[in-house]
């Protein structure tokens, strides 16, 4: 790497210190293929790939413009030390798995994706497994309903006009305080999910139970609501 370089300590490990390079430079300043290679010293090759790397795990992100800038990873692996959501997840999640024998995930938004941020999963049989860092389409789902929801118009994108849920199905969420699916994200698959909020009474994840569709049924919500509404004001006593 050349004096440019963004980073003036080295492992040892080339690839690793060429990929952090780039990560520095782009942390510094947001840039395209030409400045990137002139930044770091790489040769044209190397930087595309390390770039392109490192976008595919969602380390970098890069805008219509054709310039990298940091992505949401590096936001998330950052936060998840010292991040009050996660921090209760990881008491709150077990026990209702464990009192419903199901799995059970936690989503946030993300534009018009939602991301599971984190998961619990029963120990044997039959899991709807949905692995953290997973993104889901805002189109269809429990968890994408309570969203969508409670959605600020003015800080988030429309749900999309694919959706197989229309503001009848929103509006009928927000009456009832959740929301259940059968078989819209996956066949064979049923959810119900809840909203989880913070200290301003503004929602910022849904929590839900999933599991197949033969098991849990086709009306989640009368089996599993009750569960689901006291472990989200769990979630949200603990922020």
């Amino acid at each position: 790497m050349g004096q440019d370089s963004a980073s003036n300590q080295y492992s040892g490990i080339g690839v690793l210190d060429k990929a952090v390079a780039v990560l520095q430079t782009v942390a510094n300043e947001p840039c395209g293929l030409a400045e990137l290679c002139s930044r770091t010293g790489l040769p044209r090759a190397t930087a595309h790939r390390l770039a392109a790397g490192l976008e595919a795990h969602r380390l970098l992100r890069r805008t219509p413009d054709g310039r990298w800038r940091p992505g949401a990873a590096l936001t998330e692996l950052a936060g998840a030390a010292t991040d009050p959501l996660l921090d209760a997840a990881s008491i709150v999640l077990p026990k209702l798995r464990d009192a419903t024998g199901e799995s059970v995930q936690l989503y946030r938004r993300d534009g018009t994706q939602r991301v599971c941020v984190a998961t619990a999963e029963p120990l044997s049989g039959l899991r709807d497994t949905v692995p953290v860092g997973a993104r889901l389409p805002m189109t269809a789902g429990s968890g994408a309903k309570v969203l969508a929801a409670w959605a600020d118009p003015h800080s988030q994108p429309p749900v999309p006009h694919e959706a197989v849920f229309g503001e009848r199905t929103l509006i009928e969420v927000r009456r009832r305080g959740w929301a259940q699916s059968v078989a819209e994200r996956e066949p064979g698959v049923a959810s119900v999910s809840a909203p989880v909020r913070e200290s301003s009474g503004a929602v910022v994840a849904a929590v839900s139970i999933s599991g197949p569709t033969e098991r849990i049924g086709r009306k989640p919500g009368v089996r599993w609501a009750s569960d689901l509404l006291v472990a989200a004001e769990d979630l949200t006593q603990q922020l």
